[in-house]
């Protein structure tokens, strides 16, 4: 399934687990009716799909899809903690993502982050919570499988690769394109012309863009103002992180966190009107 065709459908989530598994945790064996994606961030486990074992750890990216048997038990020693997403598409299709069973090294600080917040979405359950955390999903579907083509295409250029990460760690500090020259050993007009061929961004283009997602996160969890978030994402110049906000989103900043304030406010509302 190419990524352009997921376009086409939309990701309804069963089930989210954050899962710690005590030393006695398995799950039996059962053909599932649900695609099943679970991130490893900590300890192993071995599935079996089909009848075939694969051993998992930290940093290991599992999938299941739909109508394939799955059973799995957790190493007792070091016990897995992954975060688990059980979903089926809108409208209705069995068409498995394109994606190995386990895929490791795709775990980055970026995807990390989007779970963290799909966690504390789905778990809090405010209005439009759905929404969210299927935007959330989706988000992190689509990182999952940009890293994973450029991780395995014969395209790919690990050079290039290495940038990204670096990019999706450090992305609150200063950082520029003869910077990344020199960590990948290239001249920085050569790999202007390379990462654009790779990525379709520009250096300055893909970085705005990973700053702006982590400041929309931000935006959607409250508790800090525009300028500390435009601050803490490495824009140090208010209305120039405003302008490329809009120039990303479609609307400025001040508009997601007038959101977030109206969400908290119709909950608390509902709340003392309940007790």
């Amino acid at each position: 399934m190419e990524l352009e065709q997921l376009q086409n459908y939309v990701p309804w989530i069963n089930y989210f687990v954050d899962r710690r598994c005590f030393p006695d945790w398995e799950i039996i064996k059962q053909k599932i009716q649900f695609h099943d994606l679970t991130f490893v961030v900590e300890g192993k486990s071995t599935y079996y799909v089909n009848d075939v074992q694969y051993d998992v750890e930290a940093g290991d990216v599992i999938y299941i899809p739909l109508g394939n048997v799955r059973e799995a038990y957790t190493d007792k020693e070091n016990p897995m903690h992954s975060y688990a997403f059980n979903f089926n598409w809108e409208p209705g299709s069995p068409t498995p993502l394109p994606l190995q069973t386990v895929t490791k090294n795709v775990i980055t600080n970026e995807i990390y982050g989007y779970i963290k917040q799909f966690t504390q979405v789905w778990m809090g359950k405010q209005p439009g919570y759905i929404l969210q955390s299927r935007a959330l999903f989706m988000l992190i579907l689509h990182r999952l499988l940009v890293n994973s083509y450029l991780q395995n295409s014969h395209q790919s250029d690990q050079r290039i690769n290495r940038i990204l990460e670096y990019v999706s760690e450090h992305y609150p500090e200063e950082l520029h394109l003869s910077d990344m020259a020199k960590l990948v050993n290239l001249h920085p007009v050569y790999l202007g012309k390379l990462f654009k061929k790779n990525t379709g961004y520009s250096f300055k283009e893909y970085v705005n863009l990973i700053r702006i997602n982590h400041a929309e996160m931000l935006l959607s969890t409250g508790g800090f103002s525009v300028t500390q978030i435009a601050d803490r994402c490495g824009f140090h110049d208010i209305s120039y992180f405003s302008n490329v906000f809009k120039a990303i989103k479609g609307y400025p900043p001040s508009a997601r966190r007038n959101e977030w304030l109206f969400l908290s406010k119709t909950k608390y509302v509902t709340f003392n009107n309940e007790t």
